[in-house]
């Protein structure tokens, strides 16, 4: 069910993440996915924010997407295969774009960008919750997020929050960053903790997330970045990749010996079939079978334009749904929830496991 449609020859598509702007998301990404080359990887990197694009900077491209035969052909950085909303927008301009641009953006990314084969897609996402967030997830099964915060209680009251919407849409949080954790004095060896240290370590013991490194305040890592030559590949014996280089060890690590999938897993569908046209069949992971009709499937839809958001009052009344309905189409929708096309035109609402797990035990 969460197979991989769009980018079939990527195998595991990371997002990184943060709950605020200013953290660093950005240089974290551009490094870790050198890291990971450098480790033997194959690797992309997808500018995915939109409004502050800033990959190409950090990656120092020079050269720009061709086009060929109907595809996108990425332009290699380091080795790197990367695609940026920075590249098709002249210098200075501004991306003034509602959310349904936004997802265009999002599948034109992954549906007309020509990645390859990849072991690994990092996604390097705009700051916050909101519309690219709900785009990626809902396109493709995600294998799990890295989120980065600096140590600040403050920092961490707001990464919090992507942590919970990354599990709502049932895509694993495979790790915790530190960025700017600590700052060592290159004269007298004094360190300071300009920031604080060690927050997201504890902040990931006591929530039971794996912790993948920190990186320290370095003026090095500043430099190199604004040069358009990441720490990891133009200092590769520095502490600050020397950190680029321990996380993305501990993130290979944790996709190959962790179960990403977590508990979550056992809602997903394994199979979703059409005994009859008005019928609809799913088969868990979990061993369970529900057998729904088409009717009862199309009555329990709770889009916005058929249930008000905020009274739970129906907005279009059950008389107005043909008892005949039946599913033109069934398409998943991340790794939380299912799309159907429906034979009177309707095809808004989306409808998760746990929803469809509910209406099965009712």
């Amino acid at each position: 069910m969460a197979e991989n449609q769009l980018i079939p020859k990527v195998k595991n598509i990371i997002p990184v993440a943060s709950g605020k702007g200013g953290v660093g998301k950005s240089t974290v990404s551009a490094n870790l996915a050198i890291a990971l080359s450098k480790l033997g990887a194959r690797v992309g990197l997808m500018d995915a924010d939109v409004y502050g694009p800033t990959i190409p900077v950090l990656m120092g491209a020079s050269d720009t997407p061709m086009q060929e035969g109907g595809k996108l052909i990425p332009p290699l950085c380091y080795g790197i295969k990367i695609i940026s909303m920075g590249f098709f927008l002249p210098k200075g301009d501004a991306v003034i774009w509602r959310g349904p641009m936004l997802a265009k953006v999002i599948d034109q990314f992954l549906g007309t960008v020509d990645w390859g084969e990849l072991d690994y897609l990092i996604v390097d996402l705009p700051p916050g919750t909101g519309d690219i967030q709900l785009s990626l997830c809902q396109k493709i099964p995600l294998t799990g997020a890295v989120i980065v915060s600096t140590p600040q209680d403050l920092a961490f009251n707001v990464a919090e929050k992507a942590i919970t919407m990354f599990k709502k849409l049932h895509t694993p949080v495979l790790g915790l960053v530190e960025n700017m954790s600590g700052f060592e004095c290159k004269k007298c060896g004094h360190e300071e903790e300009i920031f604080g240290s060690g927050g997201a370590r504890r902040y990931a013991e006591t929530h039971k997330i794996p912790f993948l490194g920190a990186i320290p305040i370095s003026t090095d890592i500043r430099v190199t970045s604004d040069e358009g030559r990441p720490i990891v590949e133009s200092q590769p014996d520095s502490s600050g990749a020397r950190a680029f280089m321990q996380i993305a060890e501990h993130l290979m690590n944790q996709l190959n010996f962790a179960n990403p999938e977590g508990e979550s897993a056992e809602l997903e569908p394994l199979e979703m079939t059409q005994p009859s046209k008005d019928e609809i069949k799913i088969r868990w992971k979990d061993g369970q079978e529900s057998l729904y009709s088409a009717y009862e499937l199309r009555l329990a839809c709770a889009c916005a334009d058929c249930l008000d958001e905020v009274t739970g009052v129906r907005r279009v009344p059950q008389e107005w749904i043909k008892k005949d309905v039946y599913a033109l189409s069934m398409e998943p929708v991340g790794r939380y929830g299912v799309r159907f096309q429906w034979s009177d035109g309707h095809s808004t609402g989306i409808y998760t496991f746990e929803r469809l797990r509910t209406i099965s035990q009712r």
